[in-house]
């Protein structure tokens, strides 16, 4: 049987940390205790240095290399998070790192990554695929690979964030936090389980990416066939061995969310919580939020990153809008007579919605003669807003089509 990570090597991790990263803010949320009924706490990762709480992990595994491993360099493979904190700790310790990136890495993570001095492949199309051209690179040219999840060491860095939430907030009763391949969720169960057992801890995959699920229920690490999600930060296919081992003896539950889940979570803790979060990094707030777990408060959710392309940013803000019913896109056919459009404004106008932009168009082939199309992107005050809306121009004798019914 593999042999667990244990207390002490927790604790020399995070001696090891000591001016290196930083203790990151816990930072209480008044949505989620509303919606919990009881506190609940965010420990915001999002802000420590490279953006995420991989620094630790990959600090601690790199510094711990002789000098003669240093001088033939270090190679990582990543979507991103784990590549910029290979990258800065290669940095401190004065090795070169090599990172593979998929090739649809966010643009922001792969400049940053280049930012902290390490030079970027982009490979393949997922993390797995960065993982086998990371392996034979260091095969081929002698570099020490620096696993994202699956080592000790790594798991030992990353079990110091349980350390901190545990000096936070004492009487803490759940955490929660995302999953990809296991190696904080690992690190912090050896912690929070070895000094309070009653804590319990929860882990979050996205529904399209979770990995976990169908391994623990066959005994042993099983591969996604396809999986995609926009929490690029935990898409990965399969859990790592020790990873396995440890979310199987001390992880009490693995949940899962989808993406409208996510990106309601993103919205709230960007206008709640005042937050920059990435999906990956929002997974734990979204099972909250969901309902996806029974938990007991206090409850600490942590925010495992901060990396998010921008753009990847609006269309999530879109999206979380729409999820919330506070943004509608939909289709009305009217007659094409004149002042139908103004008269069909003017009703949304009425209603107090605001519309973001108009598409009028008659030449779809699927329109009756005399029929004009006008598709519409509309802001409203949440769900019974929308529905209000919709009832009164149906009434009105508008014919409302919404994305994927035309």
């Amino acid at each position: 049987m593999t042999e667990l990570v244990g207390l002490a090597d927790v604790r020399a991790a995070r001696e090891l940390l000591a001016g290196v990263t930083r203790t990151t803010p816990l930072e209480p949320s008044r949505p989620l205790s509303a919606a919990l009924g009881g506190p609940a706490w965010l420990k915001c990762e999002n802000v420590q240095r490279a953006g995420s709480y991989k620094v630790r992990g990959a600090y601690v595994r790199i510094s711990r290399l002789s000098a003669e491993e240093r001088a033939r360099g270090v190679v990582a493979a990543s979507a991103g998070n784990h590549a910029q904190g290979v990258a800065l700790a290669a940095g401190l310790v004065g090795a070169h790192a090599t990172v593979f990136m998929p090739v649809n890495a966010p643009l922001p993570k792969v400049a940053a990554t280049k930012g902290y001095g390490a030079s970027v492949e982009l490979v393949g199309n997922t993390v797995d695929e960065s993982l086998v051209a990371a392996q034979t690179f260091a095969e081929r040219s002698g570099a020490v690979f620096i696993h994202p999840f699956d080592h000790r060491d790594v798991i030992a860095g990353q079990g110091t964030v349980a350390l901190e939430i545990l000096e936070q907030c004492p009487e803490v009763k759940t955490i929660v936090t995302g999953v990809g391949g296991g190696g904080l969720i690992s690190g912090m169960a050896v912690a929070a389980k070895a000094l309070r057992p009653d804590v319990r801890v929860i882990g979050v995959q996205a529904a399209s990416a979770a990995a976990f699920p169908p391994s623990l229920k066959a005994g042993a690490p099983v591969r996604l066939s396809s999986f995609s999600t926009i929490a690029d930060g935990i898409a990965v296919g399969r859990p790592g061995e020790l990873t396995f081992t440890h979310v199987r003896e001390l992880v009490d539950e693995i949940v899962t969310v989808s993406e409208e889940d996510i990106s309601r979570a993103l919205l709230m803790l960007l206008e709640r919580g005042k937050q920059v979060v990435e999906p990956a990094g929002a997974v734990g707030v979204a099972a909250l939020l969901a309902g996806a777990v029974e938990v007991e408060a206090p409850v600490v959710a942590v925010l495992s990153g901060g990396n998010i392309d921008p753009l990847l940013m609006l269309r999530v803000i879109e999206h979380g809008l729409a999820a919330a019913g506070r943004y509608l896109r939909v289709t009305v056919r009217c007659s094409d007579r004149p002042g139908q459009l103004a008269s069909l404004l003017s009703e949304i106008a009425e209603h107090r919605a605001n519309v973001v932009d108009v598409e009028h168009q008659r030449a779809n082939p699927h329109l009756r003669l005399g029929e004009v199309e006008v598709a519409l992107s509309v802001e409203t005050r949440g769900v019974e807003h929308s529905d209000t809306l919709i009832s009164a121009l149906r009434a009105s004798g508008y014919q409302v089509v919404f994305a994927g019914e035309a």
